[in-house]
């Protein structure tokens, strides 16, 4: 086999499928790491630790793999199933996109039927058997995803996803983290910056927030100052603090919106627009807010003492106790199905380079979340545009 051939038939043919990809699994999504491995190419599902140890390393394991069994010709083989490699196939649909077909699903059945197949499942996504959850909802919940996930037998389509482009000014290395949502397990989620907005985009989701929905965004021009540790156990004086910030962040977008529309009927009147003041109110209140968040941050100790209020449900009680610095910010929840989605009020902690957390003020939970530390290759966005066009692409896919 000559080199000439490993790259012109497997090399260069597959080229478009290196890197991270989002398989179309309903509401639960995942991550597809697709890499060249000496001859072959692999593709790695991504699966989160199992629940709640967010802070042991993430498991792996092979959907397919392609290689070449003789002179120019490559062969796909699903490796799904506990039967080995068998007879697949690859269709490249476009660039960003491309699907996989398992030509023997037989492979895939187990001698002890459908029961059987469950049982290695949950042993596999859960690390335990339905007996040793007793809650009769998060039984519902495990049951009705291998269900649904098990009709899709490795046919999948996946569409490819960038990894969040990183700026000298963000709060911490933007990327992929694994974080706690009560009964639905752990799920992957990647932290990006806008400006002064954080985003937290769902790569694997549940049947109430979807894979691709903003599960929480971060207002980082509004710092909030945790009172000292004995009154912070006081779940009412910390909802004080946040629907105060709330009152006064929906106060500035009036006063914005009054603004604008001020600013409109001057430039309506007169025959040229009317330039912007740079000593007016818009500007003293943006430079007041960037001052405030400078000033926080700049103040702000090393760490402070951290708990979590009484009453505050977390599935990880292993949380640090201490922060750097916490910011108001909004948590999307909505019913089963995607039904009324409606962003609540919450608390952002971060709580070092590679751990932050976000209090859930109206289901009075906690998620913790903690960076997933893999080098992927391939998976850079080609510029800003391309990653918000990939992140608006991926939630119009999940709504």
């Amino acid at each position: 086999m000559e080199y000439r051939d490993v790259y012109t038939c497997l090399l260069h043919r597959y080229r478009h499928i290196l890197g991270l990809w989002q398989p179309d699994i309903g509401p639960y999504g995942g991550l597809l790491n697709v890499v060249v491995d000496g001859l072959f190419i692999i593709g790695w599902m991504y699966l989160p630790p199992h629940d709640p140890h967010v802070d042991d390393p993430m498991r792996f394991k092979p959907l397919f793999r392609i290689h070449l069994m003789e002179r120019k010709c490559a062969t796909v083989e699903c490796m799904y199933g506990h039967k080995g490699p068998h007879n697949g196939h690859i269709q490249i649909v476009k660039k960003d996109e491309f699907s996989t077909k398992c030509n023997q699903t037989d492979h895939h059945r187990m001698s002890g039927g459908r029961q059987e197949e469950f049982r290695t499942w949950l042993r596999e996504e859960w690390g335990r058997t339905l007996e040793d959850i007793f809650h009769e909802h998060m039984q519902e919940l495990i049951l009705m995803k291998f269900i649904y996930t098990s009709q899709y037998d490795n046919c999948l389509t996946y569409r490819r996803i960038y990894l969040p482009p990183s700026s000298p000014d963000d709060l911490i290395k933007p990327g992929l983290f694994k974080g706690t949502y009560g009964s639905h397990g752990l799920e992957i989620v990647m932290l990006s910056f806008h400006g002064k907005k954080a985003k937290g985009t769902k790569i694997t989701g549940d049947p109430n927030i979807p894979a691709g929905q903003q599960t929480v965004e971060i207002d980082l021009a509004h710092p909030l100052q945790l009172p000292d540790i004995e009154n912070l156990r006081d779940f009412s004086e910390l909802s004080r603090i946040v629907l105060e910030v709330q009152e006064q962040i929906r106060r500035e977008e009036q006063e914005q919106e009054h603004r604008q529309e001020e600013e409109e009927c001057c430039q309506q009147a007169a025959s040229q627009p009317a330039a912007r003041p740079l000593g007016g109110e818009g500007a003293e209140g943006e430079e007041t807010a960037a001052g405030a968040e400078g000033m926080t941050q700049d103040k702000a100790p090393a760490s402070q003492p951290f708990v979590l209020p009484m009453g505050v449900i977390s599935r990880n009680e292993d949380y640090p106790r201490t922060c750097r610095i916490c910011f108001y910010g909004t948590g999307l929840i909505a019913g089963h199905g995607f039904t009324s989605p409606e962003r609540t009020p919450g608390v952002f902690v971060l709580f070092d380079d590679d751990r932050f957390g976000f209090i859930w003020l109206e289901l009075k939970s906690f998620s913790l979340y903690s960076r997933i530390k893999v080098s992927f290759q391939n998976a850079e966005a080609p510029s800003r545009e391309a990653f918000d066009e990939m992140l608006k692409n991926i939630q119009s896919l999940a709504t």
